[in-house]
């Protein structure tokens, strides 16, 4: 039986996000493997083990010392939403210690965690999305000049961060100001994209070695002003149609563009693209490459649609990393 370390927690407001998905992925694939959850939280990397008393991890070689019994992993589960195991960081440590681990390669997540970069980088694909600029901490923002170029409403998000962590919808040149200073308390780099009217979707995607799954679309339709991050993980505040309700072209192009973007950014493992429908055209919204594994999650919930056991999606994509 392979031994299985689940990375969790980070150093982002997702931290507890985070725990959830991994107690949910290591409920799920713990009769195949031997399972282990490690939190991460700046420097204290450690597994609580059922006695509730913490074993640190080594980072010299990623093991840990239990009663001495020195365990050594086969490879890493990464369920940290947020830094260090959605940017790149992790699997940059990762790949040093030799060590497989389940998801995209660090320049991937590099890439993919910046939004602003991410979305330059597919527009040379000719990716359809909202018009977008950057700004950062500390630089000169001429308020009125972005307000004219991107119009009203406008959002207003961290560059590098998730599950509407500091995103604001801003409608009246007075709220500018506020919403800045909000995402910039999650992010020193802050995206300003123009409002897209329309219909919120989101489409997973599973990519290994040897198999490509494209998941159900589904539809997000928030009672807050957004599917912000309340939203998100209070039952109730949003209802999430899978199959989304959408003309079959639709979904089609839904599945097509996140396959495609997908395939471009070289994203491996189970992600997540999200858009935004306005007049029957697919908007690239952003990109999860560690999304939620909770079961207020849409990856979930997409795969019980597909009929596709999540104890077989992860087994899946950890499979992948012996072949």
């Amino acid at each position: 039986m392979k031994t299985i370390a689940i990375a969790a927690g980070g150093d982002s407001s997702e931290y507890q996000i985070s725990l959830k998905s991994a107690y949910e992925v290591s409920k799920l694939i713990s009769t195949r493997y031997k399972v282990y959850i490690i939190v991460i939280k700046n420097t204290s990397w450690y597994w609580e083990d059922p006695k509730g008393r913490y074993h640190s991890i080594d980072k010299n070689n990623f093991t840990l010392n239990v009663d001495g019994i020195t365990i050594r992993f086969d490879a890493v589960f990464i369920a940290i939403h947020g830094k260090p195991g959605e940017n790149g960081m992790l699997q940059g440590y990762l790949d040093m210690m030799q060590l497989p681990y389940t998801g995209c390669n660090a320049f991937c997540s590099a890439l993919t965690f910046n939004k602003h970069a991410c979305k330059l980088f597919l527009k040379e694909y000719r990716i359809p999305m909202a018009e977008n600029i950057l700004v950062r901490k500390n630089e000169q923002i001429d308020a009125d000049g972005i307000i004219r170029l991107l119009g009203l409403p406008c959002f207003v998000k961290p560059n590098d961060s998730g599950s509407s962590f500091g995103v604001s919808k801003v409608r009246k040149a007075e709220e500018f100001a506020d919403a800045l200073s909000l995402a910039f308390k999650e992010s020193d780099e802050v995206v300003i994209e123009s409002f897209m009217k329309g219909r919120e979707v989101a489409c997973g995607i599973v990519k290994t070695r040897t198999r490509k799954i494209i998941l159900p679309v589904t539809e997000i339709i928030s009672k807050n002003e957004f599917f912000d991050y309340e939203a998100k993980y209070t039952p109730g505040k949003s209802d999430e149609i899978t199959p989304a309700d959408l003309p079959e072209k639709v979904t089609d192009e839904v599945q097509r563009l996140s396959s495609l973007i997908n395939d471009t950014l070289g994203c491996s493992g189970i992600v997540r693209v999200d858009f935004i429908i306005a007049d029957n055209k697919p908007l690239f919204l952003e990109i999860n490459t560690i999304p939620g594994m909770t079961e207020e999650s849409l990856i979930p919930k997409q795969a019980a649609v597909a009929g596709i056991h999540l104890e077989e999606l992860y087994s899946m994509v950890i499979e992948d990393l012996f072949v």
